[in-house]
């Protein structure tokens, strides 16, 4: 039995009056594995879609890599035409050539049988089918890759989970700055994670294998940063594998672990680059570094550098209405412990020095100081807005929120308050340790 197959849903709603998406059939080889609730063969498809539709499914469309899950001949004995065309999948999307085969294929079909429709399935039915139903819809229809890939996901719930199809579709079709991000993983995509088969179920060999990414060993006991509490940690599955492939998807990172930026030592021959290039500098705070992914009321976790995951539902992100709650973001930043130095009080604070996608919206790749706005304008102003008119109330937080402050290089006026951060003054106005200096 294919990888997550078990408890993937078995097919979509009609889409756009002409496709049925479903994954893999199973035959009777398989029964003995397949529990009855879950059994779902070619035969079951063909008179569930014509009992839902009164329309017969005159095309199959077969995108997996085998063979192996049934036999043509149930297909091709009732009169519907059975296309095989083999597609990787496992992170690859379908390349030009089979796309325009797919599109072809169903061109012609549709033309000779207009009434009848067009099922298609890879193995679950979501990421290389979805890609070539949404090329159609574009190249055939005249659809905008926007329209094609909200109507799949409404269909085919959760739609294409897959980032890096969803970005070769816009960037094919439309914009790649304008890709929305994954959806999170469906529960039944983490079910039975198998350590070297590809989504068909195939043996991966070599290097493909060890680039597959496995859900991630849980570390026992992960502990949050010393003396902040309104933290818990997450570590039951698939919760916890979920959160942490989505904040992975976020970042364009395909690999295990943390996905967030790393820093590199300047040294003599990097340091020419701040002549070279427009840089930003601020002090490195001496605190703990954390990812923050903020996705609607109550949804905001915590990403250490150990790839733990903390829940912290207490804080709140207001959009700019200030009725509504920010989601679909992701925020770099480190977590520190100011002390006043008088009255030795001590307050915990979140201070954000970057931002990789907002609303959906990849924003890591603009260049820094659109960032630096974003964060202030759409993450700090309207919580320092709301709290003004009394409706946030920060005592229910653990801990503070702002803007990390950083000066640009590029700016003669700005040397001074370089300066004036390796200052005993100013480090001692702090109310942390600090380690130096960070350029962005």
């Amino acid at each position: 039995m294919p990888p997550r197959w078990l408890n993937c849903p078995r097919k979509s709603q009609l889409i756009a009056d002409k496709f049925i998406a479903f994954k893999t059939p199973l035959d009777h080889r398989y029964d003995e594995e397949v529990p009855d609730e879950c059994k779902f063969n070619m035969q079951m498809f063909m008179s569930s879609t014509k009992n839902s539709y009164h329309r017969s499914v005159g095309l199959i469309v077969d995108l997996t890599n085998t063979k192996r899950f049934y036999n043509t001949e149930e297909v091709e004995s009732t009169g519907c035409k059975y296309v095989k065309l083999q597609c990787k999948g496992h992170g690859e999307t379908p390349d030009r050539d089979q796309t325009v085969l797919f599109i072809d294929v169903v061109h012609k079909f549709i033309r000779q049988k207009p009434l009848e429709l067009v099922g298609v399935h890879c193995t679950h039915g979501f990421n290389r089918t979805g890609f070539l139903i949404c090329s159609y819809l574009v190249e055939q229809m005249d659809w905008s890759i926007e329209a094609a890939v909200h109507t799949f996901s409404q269909s085919r719930f959760p739609g294409i989970y897959k980032g890096g199809y969803i970005k070769e579709l816009f960037k094919t079709y439309g914009d790649v700055d304008d890709a929305p991000d994954a959806p999170p993983l469906p529960d039944w995509c983490n079910e039975d994670e198998a350590a070297d088969l590809d989504d068909d179920g195939n043996e991966l060999d070599g290097p493909t294998a060890s680039k597959k990414r496995r859900q991630e060993p849980v570390k026992a006991n992960p502990t949050f940063m010393a003396g902040v509490g309104g933290a818990t940690a997450i570590t039951d599955q698939p919760r916890l594998s979920k959160i942490q492939h989505r904040v992975q998807d976020m970042c364009g990172w395909s690999k295990m672990g943390f996905p967030g930026s790393q820093p590199v030592s300047m040294d003599v021959k990097n340091i020419k680059l701040l002549h070279e290039k427009r840089y930003f500098v601020s002090w490195k705070a001496d605190g703990t570094r954390y990812m923050m992914l903020i996705d609607g009321p109550g949804a905001v976790y915590m990403i250490d550098r150990d790839n733990c995951v903390f829940h912290i539902p207490s804080i709140e992100f207001p959009k700019r209405d200030l009725s509504s709650h920010v989601s679909g973001t992701l925020l770099d930043g480190e977590l520190v412990i100011d002390e006043d130095r008088v009255t030795h009080r001590k307050v915990a604070r979140y201070l954000i020095y970057d931002i990789i996608s907002f609303e959906g919206k990849e924003v890591g790749k603009t260049d820094f100081n659109t960032r630096l706005i974003c964060i202030k304008k759409e993450i700090y102003g309207p919580r320092v807005e709301k709290q003004q008119k009394g409706l946030l109330d920060r005592s229910r937080e653990p801990f503070g929120i702002r803007p990390k402050p950083f000066y640009d290089l590029s700016q003669s006026s700005r040397i001074n308050d370089v300066k004036k951060l390796l200052s005993e003054e100013f480090t001692k106005s702090l109310g942390h340790e600090t380690d130096g200096l960070c350029c962005w």
